[in-house]
Parts: C-alpha cells; sequence; structure tokens
C-alpha cells in the first residue's frame, strides 16, 4: 500500500499523521511518499518520520521527493495538505482588507482571506487532480486544505476522482466540551452536522442523559465562559454549541468585529492567525538548528517552548487519531467506524443544497464511505449556514469561470464584509487584491502582476 503526503513539509501534521500510522498494528508494508517543493522541510520532515519508524520498530518505508507525479504514482491514497502562498500572502490578506476598516482573525475559511486563500490554491488543486487521475486513479484524495468547503466543492466540479474533506473540529470540539462539563470524551455521545467550521452539535448525551443542561450551567461560570465567549455567545442566541474556535466563528458572522466593544468584551484575537504564523516560524529555527545543523540538544528546548511542534503533547491529545489513518484502516481492513468527513451533501442535510460540501457522520467500512442523512438542521442553524454557503458557491463559480465579478457578488454577500464595508469599498478591496497576488491568479483571471506596495513580490515568504 501506497501513501502519498502532498505538502508534507508541513512537519506539525505530517508528524501527527506518520505517528498516528504507526499505532496502527493491522496497517504494515506501507510506502510512503513524501512531496514538498521546499526541501529544507521536506529533509527536516524525513529525517522526523525516520526518528518515529525506528522508535516504533516498524517496516514503514519513506521516500522523499520535489515532483508531484512521481510522489502520487500508483498511490492508494493522496493526502493534500498544501498551503499556497506562505506567510506572505497571508499577511496581504489581512493587510489590504485592514486599510478598508475590515478586521479578520484567522482568515483562512469564510469571508476574504478564505476566499483568496482558496483561489490562490485553485491552479494547483486542478494540477493535483489530473496528476491523480492520471498516475493513480483508484486513489482516495484525502483533502486538510483550508477552506475545506470551497476546495471540496471545486474538485467536487472538475472531477469523478473520489475525495472526502477531513478535519479536527468534531473531535477536538467534543474534547472541549468534556472539559468544560468535567467528563470524559469517551463517555460522550454526540450527532454533529452542518459545514466545515460551523457544524452544530445536535445532540449530546451520556448512557441516554441530555448534556446540554450541563453545558448550559458550565456557560455562567466566568471562567468557563471566558475560554470560549463567542461559541458560548452563539450557543445562548442560537441554542446550539459551534464547532470550531470562537476566534473563528467571530469572523463568520456580522454580530462581533464590527463592534469594537464587542471586540473587547469576548476578548477576540484580531490578526491571531498572524501571531501563530511568529510562533510557527520561531518552531522553525529550532527544527532547523536540531535537524541541518545538529545541534540536537535544542530539541530539549523545543519540547519545552512549543510541546506541540516537538511530541509532548498532553495525554489528550496523544489520544486523538487523525480521522485519515482510521479511515485508511477501515477501508483496508475492514473495520467499520463512524468518523465525520466533509462531503458533497445530496440529501444528508435536507434543508442545505444539494450540491453543497457538509461535515456528517459517515460510516466507513471495507465497502466504502457512505455519509449519515442527518435529516434538517433546525432553521436558524440552517439559515447561519446557508449564509456562508451561498458565498462559497460564488466563489466556485468564480474559479470555474475566471469571473471576478463572481468573487466581488461572494465578497458583498459576505456577513462580515457586508455589515462593515460599502458595496464600492468591497469592489476596490477585492480589485486591489487581485492585483496583489497576481502572481497566483493570473492563471484563472488572465491578470498581471502590477508592482506596488501589496505586490507579492514585495513580500517575503514560501510558496
Amino acid at each position: 500500500m501506497k501513501i502519498s503526503i502532498i505538502g508534507a513539509g508541513s512537519i506539525i501534521f505530517t508528524r501527527k499523521l506518520i505517528k498516528d500510522l504507526l499505532s496502527y498494528p493491522d496497517l504494515r508494508n506501507v510506502k510512503i511518499s513524501l512531496m514538498d517543493i521546499d526541501s529544507e522541510r521536506l529533509d527536516i520532515t524525513g529525517k522526523i518520520v525516520e526518528e518515529l519508524i525506528i522508535e516504533a520498530g516498524s517496516n514503514t518505508r519513506i521516500v522523499k521527493t520535489n515532483d508531484l507525479e512521481s510522489a502520487v504514482e500508483k498511490s492508494d491514497f493522496v493526502i493534500n495538505t498544501v498551503q499556497i502562498g506562505g506567510q506572505a500572502a497571508t499577511e496581504i490578506d489581512f493587510d489590504i482588507p485592514e486599510k478598508y476598516g475590515l478586521k479578520q482573525t484567522i482568515a483562512d475559511t469564510h469571508g476574504v482571506g478564505g476566499i483568496f486563500r482558496f483561489l490562490r490554491t485553485v491552479p494547483f488543486l486542478r494540477k493535483l487532480v489530473s496528476v491523480v487521475e492520471r498516475k493513480a486513479p483508484g486513489a482516495l484524495l484525502i483533502n486538510f486544505t483550508n477552506p475545506m468547503s470551497m476546495c471540496m466543492w471545486y474538485i467536487k466540479s472538475i472531477s469523478d476522482q473520489p475525495a472526502i474533506g477531513l478535519c479536527h473540529s468534531v473531535p477536538h470540539t467534543v474534547r472541549q466540551i468534556a472539559g468544560y462539563i468535567g467528563l470524559d470524551s469517551r463517555d460522550i455521545n454526540f450527532s454533529i452536522a452542518g459545514i466545515n467550521h460551523m457544524a452544530w452539535v445536535l445532540e449530546l448525551s451520556d448512557g441516554g442523559r441530555d448534556l446540554y443542561p450541563l453545558l448550559r450551567e458550565a456557560m455562567e461560570n466566568p471562567a468557563i465562559s471566558a475560554m470560549d465567549p463567542v461559541r458560548f455567545d452563539i450557543m445562548k442566541r442560537f441554542s446550539y454549541f459551534v464547532t470550531e474556535s470562537s476566534e473563528h466563528m467571530s469572523e463568520y458572522v456580522p454580530f462581533y468585529i464590527k463592534n469594537p466593544a464587542e471586540i473587547d468584551r469576548l476578548n477576540i484575537p484580531i490578526r491571531e492567525y498572524l501571531k501563530r504564523l511568529e510562533r510557527h516560524a520561531k518552531a522553525y529555527e529550532i527544527y532547523k538548528d536540531v535537524y541541518i545543523k545538529g545541534l540536537t540538544y535544542r530539541k530539549s528546548e523545543g519540547e519545552i517552548l512549543y510541546p506541540q511542534y516537538f511530541g509532548a503533547e498532553s495525554s489528550a491529545e496523544e489520544a486523538t487519531k487523525e480521522y485519515a489513518i482510521e479511515i485508511i484502516d477501515s477501508l483496508v481492513n475492514s473495520h467499520t467506524r463512524e468518523v465525520y468527513a466533509i462531503v458533497e451533501n445530496r440529501g444528508a442535510i435536507e434543508n442545505l443544497p444539494f450540491t453543497a460540501q457538509v461535515e456528517v457522520p459517515c460510516i466507513v467500512n471495507g465497502n466504502g464511505i457512505r455519509p449519515v442523512c442527518i435529516g434538517a438542521l433546525p432553521t436558524q442553524l440552517a439559515a447561519l449556514n446557508m449564509s456562508q454557503i451561498q458565498v462559497q458557491q460564488l466563489a466556485v463559480k468564480g474559479a470555474l469561470e475566471g469571473s471576478k465579478d463572481c468573487i466581488k457578488y461572494a465578497l458583498m454577500l459576505d456577513p462580515l464584509a457586508s455589515s462593515i464595508l460599502t458595496t464600492k469599498e468591497i469592489s476596490d478591496m477585492t480589485e486591489e487584491l487581485f492585483q496583489a497576488h497576481a502572481v497566483y491568479l493570473d492563471e484563472i483571471f488572465n491578470l498581471r502582476a502590477m508592482k506596488g506596495d501589496y505586490s507579492i513580490d514585495n513580500k517575503k515568504g514560501n510558496s
């Protein structure tokens, strides 16, 4: 069996994925192809993976390559975790909207940042799908790249290649809820459905006991509500708890970031993703010292300063498996499991569009992946989901047709942008973003890179 990881220079993710793979006794004789265009990152990842394999006493084999086609060839599973544009492009996604008065927290899923991250990714997705169709037509394409819903909608629009999207938000949400109400997450039964990063905890129980009263009681504890202020406010107003973090949710709806008082009251971390990138960069310097320069003593320093980067996870984190390996094990070894995945709706959620990408439970075994029919979401939750689905649909349409107008329509309908900016401001901002990202978007929209303060050429970063 061959698994290819595209974008393997994402060190934390690849390390976690391989560690999970090595913990499954029925997954043997696996060949792993690690692919990334950044040779230094690829070298570091390869050394870390080799350490894990030796530690596990496994016969798993790895190959490293910068070539997409050789990585994908004859793969059974292709895992995509590529980010296009790196820190430089991400800074642009924050800086230009802020010039117009639009603040963001994460900017990787919905809204202005999410849409332009998607558009930068489109040419690569087109190439990846083409390569998989030619070199590994029977492979399952597993996408982890954000913005998940738009990437998956685009993939399903251009290809019949088997593909699913996976995200950490559902298991992480359940683990967080367990902490808030003082239970072990393994004892909690739940049903969750919606769209990625905006799915809803519809049922929450323990041996038949409804746990929502406990969660509402926990919400009244100031120490607990302060840990997740936006999500608890959403639950208070809309009756259900949402997946993903408060910092994510704050930029998906029109209620919070437009109001400076709400930013302060709910402690909304503006530009949070850029702060995370700074931590990534500092941790990466330690990686380089350890694995490139041979300064092994710095590894213990990394474990103290950045435990999530260097394998010193808490017991709860250690126990959390990636759905990707569970799915591979279920398909290969006919082990039946329920996992949460992002799939084409096709009626799984009755009151969301048929072709929308939804996050629902799926039954996985040797016969394949089967989404579970949820029925209809509560109307208020479906309405919140639709506020993003209509934006996603227009963004994907714009990418498919090379239509800048569709991208402008999408951003004028975005709940956050439309709550702060005029239509003219949104149009002007969008044009400026097109020019700043022209080096990535020319293939779709026939743009020409314009030199200027926000030209990607004037920013430093990797792609």
